[in-house]
């Protein structure tokens, strides 16, 4: 692997700030370049990290306005979140990760997980240290789910999620 130049690195520099000042505006609303702290974890996860709830909250501890509670600025979100990506502190999961956490789950060896089981796994009824939301768990069974069988084919759908 070379290293980089100056220039190649104040590119990719650039590069990374203007793709987390892109998924910040989605979630500016009013232009104002301010964002609820409740969208610090879904503008992180857009731009390829996977903080537990534990790190987005001590990430909104270090952008919060301090001045407007409940409020980001994008000149504290910036610097915080830019460091975060370069240093690759939340990196997802590795396909043979996953793989091994629903073949855990899948103690049967059949491939699949139906619905149901993953869905009571998922969540506040399964006893897992971060349970799903509702929302987060069905926009991970509309994407991941067979419809008409009602099941998961776990190695499938990391397949999917490890499209770019």
């Amino acid at each position: 692997m070379t290293d980089l130049t100056s220039e190649e690195a104040d590119q990719a520099s650039t590069d990374l700030e203007k793709r987390i000042v892109e998924a910040f505006d989605v979630f500016d609303h009013g232009g104002s370049k301010t964002v609820d702290v409740r969208e610090v974890g879904t503008i992180l996860r857009a731009l390829g990290c996977c903080p537990t709830e534990a790190d987005i909250q001590e990430i909104i501890i270090q952008v919060e306005d301090q001045e407007t509670s409940g409020s980001v600025q994008l000149e504290r979100f910036l610097p915080v979140v830019s460091q975060l990506i370069q240093e690759n502190k939340y990196p997802p999961a590795s396909p043979e990760r996953l793989l091994k956490a629903f073949q855990t789950l899948d103690t049967a060896g059949q491939g699949f997980l139906t619905k149901e089981y993953l869905s009571r796994t998922l969540t506040d009824e399964g006893g897992g240290a971060e349970p799903f939301s509702k929302e987060e768990l069905d926009e991970m069974l509309a994407i991941a789910a067979n419809n008409e069988m009602g099941t998961i084919i776990y190695e499938d759908f990391i397949n999917l999620l490890m499209i770019d």
